[in-house]
């Protein structure tokens, strides 16, 4: 690789959330939304499609805007973003996108039909095709029409689809069901009416020739779940799915928000069986650490897995700013085992990674884990929280007493010299690799540092905060003895 490969996978000037990766060509591709730095709603920008070669997981690029909210013909004051996409290649080898378009905080996001645009490229310039439609041409708008995910499943395009309202779930008089299920999704009771299975749940249908028509009727998948711990695990969103060793895993984004779980099937339309948890945007769950245990402020999810050369890797994000709009794509290594089960992983520094990082100068944001110990979890909303975050360019903020700061993982050759760029109030950051770096009270940015005596191996790196005011953490020099001249 041309570098390392750290997390998150790209420019900590970009946000893209909702990331579905393939591989086409024997290159990775991640099709996701686009969050504004700094934004003040989710998916505020045009669709950019990222890609890398399979080879060089740390070469990421763009060729700028590939759609514009602009295409749609839906486009207008009140529907002007567009949520999360993901693209298929279709039987004639053109690659086409599927999408909602929403409001601002979600407004009208499960009002409008599922659009679609074409293009002979994954990454090229897409043109808007059409809706989803049913075989008398009339919108599909049968249940939610949100996050699409599709495979092309030996010739058979399947599109899954939906959400589930959490409010919907409440027991309460079918009238007000009917009555808060209309203001939400902009349209007429009589029309919900006629959905018995109500408007929640993730659908199935096949898609005919066009890539357009649905030629089958939607059908529910997540009420088919069964499974130990589905309970405490159930659908929320983000809907994806993939064909491994003759099987249908389903991914998707739980009722709990921060996590990825799968389930598994024989078939494409029901009769799954519960897998478990592959990741936490908090580590929540990981070796069995607890809600309040989280080690990150914790925000929605979403993502998928995809095998690359001979290796899994599951696609999630990450909040950012205290903010649930500023949304950073990630990267794990998973196991598939001969069971078919994939275990949970923890979040990591190291990303698309071929191992631990193995030194030098990093941005402080690609820290895995921030925590005060009284990290806390948000869904749509930009909260002046009393806690630290990762800011602009990737700056480490509002660090206060007993902030642990956490960087997994490093390879260790010898002695290490551990430089912080920093500034704020004065205060001590203590190493969990023993020593302690004392910084001065400045309003610029000011270096300290120290040199750890380690045994070679790998190991995690944590910074823990003492100190009575506030700091940031711009960069680390984690610099082996080889490399250190002084």
């Amino acid at each position: 690789m041309k570098k390392e490969a750290v997390n998150p996978i790209l420019p900590l000037s970009e946000y893209h959330p909702d990331g579905e990766p393939h591989v086409y060509n024997d290159r990775v591709y991640l099709f996701g939304s686009h969050d504004q730095q700094d934004g003040d709603t989710f998916c505020m920008l045009d669709y950019v499609f990222w890609s890398a070669p399979a080879d060089d997981l740390s070469d990421w690029s763009n060729k700028g805007i590939n759609y514009s909210v602009k295409q749609d013909p839906l486009y207008g004051k009140k529907m002007r973003y567009m949520y999360a996409p993901d693209v298929v290649q279709g039987n004639d080898g053109r690659y086409y996108l599927y999408y909602c378009l929403s409001g601002k905080y979600g407004k009208g996001g499960y009002a409008n039909p599922i659009s679609v645009a074409v293009c002979d490229t994954p990454d090229g310039k897409y043109e808007y095709l059409g809706v989803v439609r049913n075989s008398d041409g009339t919108p599909l708008m049968k249940y939610a029409c949100f996050d699409p995910g599709l495979i092309n499943d030996q010739g058979t395009i399947r599109l899954y689809y939906g959400t589930t309202i959490p409010w919907l779930q409440d027991v309460q008089p079918e009238w007000l069901k009917m009555k808060r299920m209309a203001d939400t999704l902009q349209r007429p009771v009589k029309e919900l009416k006629k959905m018995p299975q109500g408007i929640t749940g993730a659908y199935h249908v096949v898609l005919g020739e066009d890539m357009l028509t649905a030629v089958t009727e939607p059908v529910r998948i997540d009420d088919t779940i069964t499974g130990e711990g589905y309970a405490e695990h159930r659908f929320f969103e983000a809907s994806s799915m993939r064909m491994i060793n003759g099987r249908y895993y389903f991914i998707y984004s739980t009722v709990n928000n921060h996590e990825l779980c799968y389930a598994v099937s024989e078939r494409p339309d029901g009769g799954f069986v519960y897998g478990g948890v592959i990741i936490s945007n908090g580590d929540i769950g990981y070796m069995g650490r607890k809600p309040e245990e989280r080690l990150n402020h914790t925000g929605n999810n979403h993502g998928s897995i995809v095998q690359i050369r001979d290796q899994w890797y599951v696609f999630y994000h990450r909040p950012t700013h205290n903010s649930d709009y500023n949304r950073q794509a990630c990267a794990e290594k998973i196991v598939i085992g001969a069971d078919g089960r994939i275990t949970q992983v923890q979040m990591t520094s190291c990303g698309l990674n071929h191992g631990p990082l193995q030194g030098g100068v990093y941005p402080a944001g690609i820290c895995c884990n921030l925590t005060n110990g009284r990290m806390t979890h948000s869904t749509n909303a930009k909260k002046k929280l009393q806690e630290p975050y990762v800011g602009d360019n990737g700056i480490v903020c509002g660090i206060t007493s007993g902030t642990d700061i956490t960087y997994k993982y490093f390879q260790v050759t010898g002695d290490v010299y551990l430089v912080l760029t920093v500034r704020g109030d004065a205060g001590v950051f203590r190493t969990n690799l023993g020593g302690e770096i004392r910084v001065p009270e400045s309003h610029e940015w000011t270096q300290a540092g120290m040199t750890l005596h380690i045994a070679k191996g790998v190991y995690p790196l944590t910074l823990t905060y003492t100190g009575d005011g506030t700091a940031e953490l711009k960069e680390i020099a984690f610099l082996q003895s080889t490399d250190n001249s002084n």
